[in-house]
């Protein structure tokens, strides 16, 4: 006999999603420069890629950056970009819109018609950290 059950909805895990911006906001701080006029590009080298890196947004509290990984022009694949808000009072830095996606909700049903997981924001956020792990532990260089 095959019972119909119904997968229970997802629940955010908020402990977890913190605990990922934090370490999301340990990693950026490695690199960022502390006097970084909005507007200025910057190259973070690793040993695996680099990443490009705009201030778009510079307050008291938070700072707003862009970030992009560039693939070297592969046409059938767009370079990675993500747009940042980093707290410095709370110590966290979390994802408000990836590439194909204008604002990430906490949750989203599922199956829904853009295909977005339940945990869209958690894996986004996750994929900042891969981003932010990728080499970029040397120095930063300024584009013009």
């Amino acid at each position: 006999m095959i019972l119909n059950r119904a997968k229970p909805r997802y629940q955010p895990d908020v402990n977890r999603f913190l605990a990922l911006c934090g370490r999301n906001y340990a990693l950026i701080l490695r690199w960022l420069p502390r006097d970084w006029p909005e507007g200025q590009k910057l190259r973070a080298q690793g040993t695996k890629g680099h990443l490009l890196l705009t201030l778009q947004e510079n307050t008291r509290y938070t700072q707003l950056v862009e970030i992009s990984r560039p693939l070297g022009g592969e046409p059938l694949v767009r370079d990675p970009k993500l747009l940042v808000r980093i707290y410095h009072d709370a110590k966290l830095a979390e994802v408000l819109t990836g590439q194909q996606i204008s604002l990430l909700s906490a949750v989203y049903d599922y199956p829904n018609v853009c295909m977005y997981q339940s945990d869209e924001k958690y894996q986004v956020n996750a994929f900042l950290e891969d981003l932010l792990t990728i080499g970029c532990r040397h120095a930063l260089a300024v584009q013009s």
